[in-house]
């Protein structure tokens, strides 16, 4: 265990920006969402991207426990935006 206060570790560095840089990348997704909306293109190329080609036609089941029904893929991840929650899965 490292001690309080001591800097990270190299590798635990690597780690730490690992993350930062994935959340940095969600968040700009989602700007990109919000401002223009699921019918962009850029924006469906990253929605094909996430799943591997195809966007989900819905409805969307999630991991979510509270709310695990979506419309569609869209609706889900405007919901992920909105939440921060980048990373939830359908």
């Amino acid at each position: 265990a490292q001690q309080p206060g001591t800097p990270l570790s190299d590798q635990e560095y690597h780690q730490f920006f690992k993350f930062l840089q994935s959340s940095i990348q969600a968040s700009t997704a989602c700007h990109l969402r919000e401002l223009y909306g699921c019918k962009n293109s850029l924006v469906q190329r990253l929605d094909e991207y996430e799943n591997h080609g195809v966007i989900p036609p819905g409805p969307i089941c999630s991991e979510l426990p509270g709310n695990p029904f979506f419309h569609d893929f869209c609706t889900f991840s405007l919901y992920r935006c909105i939440m921060k929650k980048y990373f939830l899965k359908v």
